[in-house]
């Protein structure tokens, strides 16, 4: 069943993506006066084919879905002669600034999509985790910036003043993607938040993380982790020291060796560090105390093992834990629903441009490439947490396209446009012996990227 979900999700996700690209091809080239010969979606031997009596444009799905094309008039195509009448519509004949604008509202289209799927998001109300703040692991900048743990995030302003005032922080998600803009501009920021005693300023300085540190963990390396909620034993492994102690699935854990804990992260990261050590464990059993429950202390000995990530000695119990945070439903007007989705969109898109580039360079590892496999699962595990969820994946991955087609290498979008560039700014265009010199090699670097997106999508599959 899931594998089902998982292929018509990614059908839907892939021709819902591709039909847009494409038609921002066909619109521009329309409103420019270009004949458009053929609009498909997918490649290979036709299975459906109509033709439009008005525009006289063949409309086609054909076999294989993965893409997409449209076909305008160009002499410079093989294939029968061009009437005389309908030479002033041919592609190859416009003005390099309607060339140019034909072939970048493709990638246009994409960003579009993606700022009306994160409107739609945004206004219908999405739940996310609330802003609060776990307790903090030591020494980590939260925890220097004077966090201990159960505030609630309110506002983050520039701690330099200036351009930037303070802006309001709604759920966690909008608290991450501010530190991330923060980070990514090297800031000082000001964290505003509020807790049983009133609110307080917490001045944070991401000035010296590097973009390296940017990725999916970036909160938790600053010791953000969501707070709040109720750090649950989901499992215990047989014969393992949480078994030994008397631990069972269903118990709530309240604290540890005396520190309130709600958050997996840091409970894990203080286990690893005692390995050998009696730590002291206060848990809840039967419901809450405040709902009749009944707390008690247990006490166990994490086991020392082998940490293949870090190659030292840590400490483990054999537990399972599941993190239940409180979640906030976010709702906005339609006006700021747009503003937010644009911004969303540009965030992303930027994000994306700077980890081409790190990879590029080699800061960043080529592992982050993503292929068709993981679409798909992500497009299927989207699916199932609901229709926001998919969507937020949908403007994602819409996002992806337009960037990657806007990269400057040949074959793709971003490669056309660099020629037309080159036109307007020389008044000649480039050679066709130069194009297929080019062409050869974007086509390598499309293969290239091709094979190690597959690479990487078959070692997550197989964990190798």
């Amino acid at each position: 069943m899931n594998v089902l979900i998982e292929v018509l999700a990614f059908a839907v996700a892939i021709g819902v993506l591709v039909v847009v690209h494409e038609y921002g091809h066909y619109s521009v080239a329309r409103l420019c006066g270009v004949k458009v010969l053929r609009f498909s979606i997918g490649f290979g031997k036709p299975l459906v084919q109509w033709v439009s009596p008005k525009t006289g444009t063949e409309w086609t799905i054909a076999a294989l879905p993965l893409g997409g094309y449209v076909k305008m008039l160009d002499e410079r195509e093989v294939g029968a002669p061009i009437a005389p009448d309908d030479l002033p519509h041919a592609f190859n004949r416009q003005h390099v600034a309607k060339r140019f604008a034909i072939v970048a509202a493709g990638p246009i289209a994409n960003f579009i999509l993606a700022i009306v799927l994160f409107a739609a998001v945004f206004a219908t109300g999405v739940s996310e985790p609330s802003a609060i703040v776990a307790a903090p692991t030591p020494n980590t900048p939260a925890a220097l910036a004077g966090f201990d743990g159960g505030e609630t995030v309110i506002a983050v302003r520039n701690a330099d003043g200036g351009a930037g005032s303070s802006e309001a922080v709604r759920s966690w998600s909008d608290l991450r993607w501010k530190m991330l803009g923060a980070a990514f501009d090297h800031r000082r920021i000001i964290l505003s938040a509020k807790d049983s005693h009133g609110t307080f300023d917490f001045p944070l300085d991401l000035r010296d993380v590097s973009e390296k540190d940017v990725d999916d963990d970036f909160m938790s390396h600053l010791g953000f982790e969501p707070g709040g909620g109720k750090l649950i034993v989901a499992g215990v492994q047989a014969g393992s020291a949480a078994q030994r102690a008397g631990l069972a699935a269903g118990d709530r854990l309240l604290s540890i060796d005396g520190t309130p804990t709600d958050n997996a992260t840091s409970f894990i990261a203080y286990i690893k560090t005692h390995a050998g050590k009696s730590i002291t464990l206060q848990v809840a059993r039967g419901g809450d105390a405040q709902q009749g429950g009944k707390t008690e202390d247990i006490h166990v000995v994490p086991l020392a093992q082998h940490d293949d990530a870090s190659g030292a000695e840590v400490g483990r119990i054999g537990a399972e834990l599941a993190t239940q945070v409180p979640s906030i439903t976010v709702r906005y007007g339609p006006i700021e629903s747009l503003q937010l989705g644009a911004r969303r969109t540009w965030d992303l898109a930027a994000y994306s441009v700077r980890m081409f580039g790190r990879m590029i360079t080699g800061e960043a590892s080529l592992k982050n490439l993503s292929g068709p496999v993981t679409i798909a699962d992500y497009a299927g595990k989207s699916a199932r947490l609901g229709p926001s969820a998919f969507l937020s994946f949908l403007a994602l991955v819409s996002i992806s396209l337009g960037v990657l087609n806007l990269l400057p290498i040949p074959v793709l979008d971003g490669g056309h446009l660099l020629y037309y560039l080159v036109e307007a700014a020389t008044g000649k265009a480039v050679s066709d012996r130069w194009q297929l010199v080019l062409q050869r090699a974007g086509l390598a670097c499309i293969v290239a990227l091709s094979a190690i997106a597959l690479f990487n999508d078959l070692a997550r599959l197989i964990h190798f």
